[in-house]
């Protein structure tokens, strides 16, 4: 591939990637990053986080080379909850791996959002009961949407409940979703073959008491490396992450509950680890560079062939 200057290299906004990416492909795409992740076949750093002074805000840098080469740099502004800007905005650089040229300049914010709910849903095709009677999303924002549609992909969802702590936007996110709207935390889980836990809390939302045994339970909020969504209880059961030394740098359910973690989910994807059947299984996603890179690459390649 020819070198491209800054001047003609091309920028694909978020229309662009939501006009190719699709689940059933991302999710595959998804799947196999995270077993050539777990099989050593992927060269990245845990993601560096700095603190913005003065804001409940981060920075982050991720890159990572595995089939697709690129580095995403990635803001989290809690303050933009509510408001017109997203909480989440990224940028990614996707480079041609034989000759380090830059590729293409993609918004990341989507990716960063569909590549989060591509792995539950790998995660629960591969874990969870094949026919759930009921699934709970605890939360209101842009990943209680996704992982509805992603989930959705990989299995019938039954009973779909939400919950979310302030409910006006949490009876928007239902309706928007087709979800019955829970008021109450532990009616919303109790009885739910999936939990999805995708909220911003710094303390635990989801406790272990209120789950059915053989739940699959997906946790994929992140505020901080010490913020909290489950108790010690729920991490006491089959705990599956995508990076052991992500989740032990970063995953707040992890630290706050020094809790054992069973396997990355790439090797249970692989078949190197088995999870115990019946195990109700926890899925502490805190999220991975290699992740945003098949993402882009998986983009690029579509929007190369259009």
């Amino acid at each position: 591939m020819a070198k491209k200057g800054l001047e003609t290299l091309p920028y694909y906004d978020e229309a662009a990637i939501a006009g190719v990416l699709e689940w059933p492909v991302l999710i595959d795409t998804i799947e196999r990053a995270m077993i050539s992740f777990s099989a050593g076949e992927v060269v990245q750093p845990v993601r560096q986080m700095l603190p913005v002074p003065g804001r409940d805000a981060f920075i982050g840098a991720m890159p990572a080379i595995g089939d697709a080469m690129a580095v995403k740099v990635v803001t989290l502004y809690h303050g933009n909850a509510g408001t017109d800007i997203p909480t989440h905005q990224a940028t990614i650089l996707v480079f041609d791996k034989d000759n380090g040229s830059p590729v293409a300049v993609l918004d990341g914010r989507l990716i960063t959002e569909m590549r989060t709910a591509a792995g539950s849903a790998a995660a629960a095709r591969k874990l969870a009961i094949p026919n759930p009677e009921a699934v709970t999303i605890m939360g209101s924002g842009v990943q209680a949407r996704a992982h509805a549609a992603a989930l959705a992909t990989v299995r019938s969802l039954g009973e779909l409940r939400l919950w979310a702590r302030t409910e006006t936007s949490g009876r928007a996110a239902a309706e928007d979703i087709g979800a019955i709207f829970v008021a109450n935390a532990e009616s919303a889980v109790r009885d739910a073959d999936i939990v999805v836990c995708a909220t911003s809390a710094t303390e635990p939302v989801l406790m272990g008491d209120w789950l059915k045994p053989g739940a699959f339970v997906a946790s994929v909020g992140w505020n901080g490396r010490d913020g909290r969504e489950l108790d010690d209880t729920a991490m006491a059961n089959t705990v599956v992450v995508e990076s052991y030394d992500a989740a032990r740098d970063q995953a707040g359910n992890v630290r706050g509950s020094a809790c054992e973690i069973f396997a990355e989910v790439g090797e249970v994807f692989a078949g190197t680890k088995t999870v115990p059947e019946g195990a109700t299984v926890i899925y502490d996603s805190v999220g991975i560079a290699i992740e945003d890179a098949a993402a882009a690459g998986l983009a690029c390649d579509l929007l190369a062939d259009r």
